[in-house]
């Protein structure tokens, strides 16, 4: 089964700034490239690439076209219809932000039994898959 990162983990693997983050930030990512188990969304790969150019020691365009274009080699789920609608439904009635019900469904989607992220409770299990801050 894959895990699913939020775009905060990948942004933490490249902002050296957070020391701490970076370092786990970094082997975790490696180690689901290697495997070739890690699943992401479309969502995370365009707000990556706008966060990237924003952090404390931003990346260049080039520095941040080529981490998208590594990170597109995990599974990356498109977005539909059914996904938005979803995501609608859980925003409202589980209290999440639109954005975050996106990435949680598409999530679900994916089949991963974990969703990487800093955005939502740490050990909360949603539909058999489960939220880890990897950071805790």
């Amino acid at each position: 089964m894959p895990s699913f990162f939020d775009t905060n983990v990948l942004i933490y693997s490249v902002d050296t700034n957070e020391t701490g983050k970076y370092e786990l930030a970094v082997d975790l990512v490696e180690k689901h490239l290697v495997r070739a188990n890690g699943a992401i969304s479309v969502q995370v790969l365009r707000e990556f690439y706008s966060v990237s150019r924003k952090i404390d020691n931003p990346l260049s365009d080039e520095q941040a076209r080529e981490m998208v274009r590594r990170f597109a080699t995990f599974r990356v789920l498109s977005e539909d219809a059914g996904t938005v609608l979803r995501a609608v439904r859980r925003h409202r009635e589980m209290s999440f932000s639109f954005w975050d019900a996106l990435i949680l469904e598409a999530a679900l989607k994916s089949g991963a039994d974990r969703l990487f992220t800093e955005d939502m409770q740490h050990g909360q299990v949603i539909e058999g898959m489960r939220v880890e801050n990897p950071f805790l």
